[in-house]
Formats: structure tokens, sequence, C-alpha cells
């Protein structure tokens, strides 16, 4: 897995280097220090993961991502910072970052990034603790009147949760093929582009 890191604290982005090649299977092609650089090598590099921190001189990381998602709307953006604000959560679930961890979980980062390259969102247990806060809701969400099914709205849950379409598949004794199709179906009927982006209506929509 080729991945980027950028983090305006040098000596961190040295350290997170060091750290994620140490597992034999991560291997960083460049460092960045701001969201310029983020930007500059996503083009050059074309990164499996950019692992970026938030919070930084000029233009933040989530200012950096939403334009990187503009040019590449498949890249896979895992922010790694130590700020759990609720604005920046809320401003990376709506932009569609693949996740976001708080450095305090050094040990979850290359777990974080390998979960990220299957297809999952990734958030640390903090930040999934203040989720349901943030995503309050006052009414109830209208499944039916979107033509949501039963089996639907399990697989909704579920990839939410951050399960993959073989767990999923495990979980509901479905084939993946199946849960592929429900995917299909439930992203049509929300006007929906990813299951990224599906996770984060689930949050900000229904759980809210």
């Amino acid at each position: 897995m080729n991945i980027v890191v950028i983090d305006d604290d040098r000596l961190v982005a040295m350290s997170l280097r060091t750290i994620l090649e140490s597992t034999g299977d991560i291997s960083v092609v460049a460092t960045g220090h701001c969201g310029a650089d983020a930007i500059a090598l996503y083009r050059e590099h074309r990164p499996d993961v950019i692992l970026m921190d938030i919070r930084m001189e000029g233009m933040t990381g989530i200012d950096a991502g939403k334009l990187i998602l503009s040019e590449f709307p498949d890249a896979r953006i895992l922010y790694l910072t130590t700020f759990s604000d609720d604005e920046y959560i809320i401003s990376a679930l709506n932009m569609g970052a693949k996740g976001y961890i708080l450095k305090q979980d050094f040990e979850g980062i290359a777990p974080a990034l390998s979960a990220v390259m299957r297809g999952q969102t990734v958030f640390g247990e903090k930040i999934i603790g203040k989720l349901p806060e943030l995503m309050k809701s006052p009414e109830p969400f209208d499944y039916e009147a979107h033509g949501i099914t039963d089996k639907e709205r399990e697989i909704l849950t579920l990839v939410a949760a951050g399960r993959s379409n073989r767990e999923i598949a495990s979980d509901l004794c479905l084939s993946e093929g199946t849960v592929r199709n429900y995917l299909s179906t439930l992203l049509e009927k929300l006007s929906l582009r990813d299951r990224t982006q599906l996770a984060v209506y689930y949050y900000t929509e229904i759980k809210r």
C-alpha cells in the first residue's frame, strides 16, 4: 500500500513514516507539511491513501481534502489529528473522507489504513462516541418514504458501522454479490455516489 503523509510537525511526519513502514505492508512514498503539499503530492504520486492532519498553516487539511476530492473523486483521505472538534468531524464526514482518527492511538493507524483500503470507513472510538450527539434529529427518518426495505435498512446500518461487504454478507447470510446489489439499489434510491457517502448520510440524515 502506497501512502502520502501530511503533517505540519516534521518530527511527527518522520515518526509516522518509520512506524508505518515497519509493518512491511505500507510504503510512505512522500511526506508533506501543509495543505498545498497535500494537493501537489497527491497529484504526483496518486497514493492508495493520503493520511493527513487537519490544523496546518495556510490551507487546512479539510480544505485540501475538498480540493483533492474535487479533482480525484475516488481519493481515499484518512484524517489523523489531535483535535476532535465537532466542526472538523462534521466537515470530514460531509466531504467524503474515509475516516477520522486521533493521533493518540498510534497503534491503530496501520489497521485503520488497511481498513480504508478494504473499502471501510474508519472513525476512532472517541469520534464514534461523539457522532450520535452531533447528528441528533428531532424527527425520525422515514424509510418508507424513500422506498427503503427492511433488508436495505439492515445493510445501511452495517455500512455505517464500517462493515465490509464480506462481513455484511456473513452477518446476514447473503452472498457478497447480493450485498453489492442491495448497496447499488440503496445508492440509487438516496441519490448517493458510494458507500462513504452512504455512511455519512446515515449519520447526518438518519441518526443525527
